[in-house]
C-alpha cells in the first residue's frame, strides 16, 4: 500500500463517518460542522487527483462561504437548535436496510464499470486545468448553456430566499 492509498482510505473513512454523523445529529450546528468535515475530505480527494484548482474552489466556496453561511443561518434563526428532536423513528430500521441494499448494489455496479476499475491516462505535459475549465465553461461547444442556466437558477433561489426571509408587514 502506498502513502497515497493510505491517505485515500483514511479520508474516505473520514468522509463516510462524518456524513453518517452529519445526518444523525439532531443539533443543527453540529451537523453543519460535520458537513464542513465532509467537504474538507472531498477537497483532499481533489488534491489526490491532482485537481488543485477544484480543491481550492471546494475550500473557498463550499467551506468558506456556503457552510459558514449555513452555520450563521442556523445560529441566527429563532428556532430551537439545541438538539431535542428525535433522530430515530419507527422506520429507521427499514431506512438502514434499504440504504445498505442500495449501497451494496451501487458497489457491485461500480465494480463492473470499466472507468472505475481502470486508471485514467496520464495528462500531457503542459496541460493547464484552469485553461481547460475556462474553455469548457465559456465555449459554445462546452457547458456555457448549463452554466448560464445554473446562474439563473441560483439567482431565482436567492430572490426566493429574500422573499421568504423578509419581515412580514402588518396585515399579512
Amino acid at each position: 500500500m502506498t502513502v497515497e492509498q493510505g491517505i485515500f482510505l483514511f479520508i474516505s473513512f473520514l468522509i463516510l463517518f462524518s456524513g453518517f454523523m452529519m445526518v444523525t445529529r439532531s443539533n443543527l450546528v453540529h451537523a453543519a460542522l460535520y458537513l464542513i468535515l465532509v467537504l474538507f475530505g472531498v477537497a483532499v480527494l481533489f488534491v489526490l487527483l491532482n485537481a488543485g484548482f477544484l480543491a481550492v474552489v471546494q475550500i473557498i466556496v463550499y467551506i468558506g462561504a456556503i457552510a459558514i453561511l449555513m452555520i450563521f443561518a442556523v445560529m441566527l434563526t429563532r428556532g430551537d437548535v439545541t438538539g431535542e428532536a428525535i433522530t430515530m423513528n419507527s422506520v429507521f430500521g427499514w431506512g438502514m436496510l434499504l440504504s445498505s441494499l442500495f449501497g451494496f448494489a451501487l458497489i457491485i455496479m461500480l465494480g463492473q464499470w470499466p472507468a472505475v476499475t481502470s486508471l485514467a491516462p496520464a495528462l500531457p505535459t503542459g496541460w493547464n486545468e484552469l485553461v481547460e475549465i475556462g474553455v469548457a465553461f465559456l465555449s459554445p461547444q462546452g457547458f456555457v448553456i448549463p452554466f448560464e442556466v445554473a446562474s439563473v437558477l441560483l439567482l431565482a433561489a436567492l430572490i426566493g430566499a429574500l422573499y421568504v426571509a423578509r419581515a412580514p408587514k402588518k396585515g399579512e
